[in-house]
């Protein structure tokens, strides 16, 4: 048994510690800070994160009664409400995003192994936004319509593993379609994404870097074909076809072919028209790939339920980036944790069990193993 470090600090630990402090010392997160530094900052509010907090009071009110465990935690700073009000407030929220991409850099790699659903050898990424609601009376500088505010947590999902590879926050009301111009294509990756994202000049620009892209088309895309290709019509296929864009604007941004498959699927009987530059992979897995971005909105859905993204501890920009990019550094610290002591587990499970054992002092990896739930055999009584 573990007799030193708790079940926290051993999770803590799956990240690096130098990592963290060199995002602090770019920001110089630290400058005039006395006591309650931006690590101790990071794991209060780790440690809200795991635990389910609702608020900063319930936060003050749990570690107070326990200020002989927060040295094994690693906090050294006086936990008070105020204080942690003030460090999310005024603390550059860009610390813990510069870490949250080092965490994901090293989940991607450990993850990099992980088999696809599709039997394909290329890194398949799914792009999309989902927009996290806030109340407009005490949010108001989030509003993008008239009676809504919220911002947009854009996130591409690497799927082999479901671990993000690229997240941006940004207010409700940026096109999602500005985010594709961002992105750093890889050459021979396969992108998939829906219409919110179909623009042809940045389509243009994942052909230039010779990325590969799915996408679906708009209805009133405007098309001349020039090849048809046998289909099996069987597997839901309807027609395979190679494309010219004939609106003139268009085809001035895409000047080159393109692939047309259309697919209706055979359960829900809805019918998908999809485009990509792609023309050797067989037609069916351009549908099967789209139809996988089912993973990034359980992604998303996944988030919103099992951390602390939709009750905020704080009311202002930067108090809301640095509990979103804690809590996707927190999800990321468990999948490494996971992948590294190789736990059969789901995410959902190792997350409530962190919330009843954080101050447990046994093994991580005890912790992390699946339960037996066999029950012994009593030799009958003679």
């Amino acid at each position: 048994m573990n007799q030193g470090s708790t079940l926290f600090a051993q999770l803590l630990a799956h990240g690096s510690r130098g990592a963290l402090d060199r995002c602090i010392q770019r920001y110089r997160g630290n400058h005039r800070v006395r006591t309650f530094t931006c690590r101790d900052q990071f794991l209060v509010m780790a440690f809200a994160q795991l635990t389910y907090r609702e608020s900063l009071r319930d936060i003050e009110a749990c570690l107070g009664v326990i200020p002989d465990r927060l040295y094994h935690m690693g906090i050294r700073g006086s936990v008070t409400r105020s204080t942690l009000a003030d460090a999310n407030e005024r603390r550059d929220w860009r610390i813990y995003a510069d870490y949250a991409q080092v965490l994901m850099a090293e989940a991607r790699r450990l993850y990099a192994g992980e088999a696809l659903a599709l039997d394909l050898d290329q890194t398949v990424y799914c792009l999309d936004s989902s927009t996290i609601e806030l109340c407009l009376g005490l949010f108001p500088w989030a509003r993008f319509q008239k009676d809504a505010a919220g911002v947009k947590l854009h996130t591409l999902l690497d799927l082999r593993g479901s671990i993000p590879a690229y997240v941006r926050i940004t207010g409700g009301s940026f096109s999602d379609k500005h985010v594709l111009d961002e992105l750093a294509p890889e050459p021979g990756s396969i992108y998939v994404f829906d219409r919110g994202y179909l623009d042809f000049k940045s389509l243009l620009r994942l052909e230039h870097a010779k990325a590969i892209f799915v996408t679906r088309a708009r209805h009133n895309l405007r098309t001349r074909r020039l090849y048809s290709h046998a289909v099996d019509r069987t597997t839901g296929l309807v027609y395979d076809q190679t494309i010219r864009l004939t609106v003139q604007a268009t085809a001035a941004k895409y000047p080159i072919n393109l692939r047309r498959v259309k697919f209706r699927d055979p359960e829900t009987g809805k019918v998908y028209v999809f485009l990509t530059n792609d023309f050797e992979l067989p037609a069916l897995t351009i549908a099967r790939l789209y139809k996988a971005r089912w993973k990034i909105e359980l992604f998303f859905k996944w988030i919103k339920q099992h951390l602390r993204i939709k009750a905020f501890y704080g009311r202002s920009p930067n108090a809301v980036q640095t509990q979103i990019w804690i809590a996707i550094s927190v999800y990321l610290l468990v999948a490494i944790a996971r992948k590294r002591l190789d736990s059969k587990l789901e995410l959902y499970t190792l997350l409530q069990i962190l919330s009843v054992t954080l101050f447990e002092k046994t093994s991580l990896e005890q912790a992390f193993s699946a339960p037996d739930y066999t029950i012994p055999v009593r030799p009958a009584p003679n």
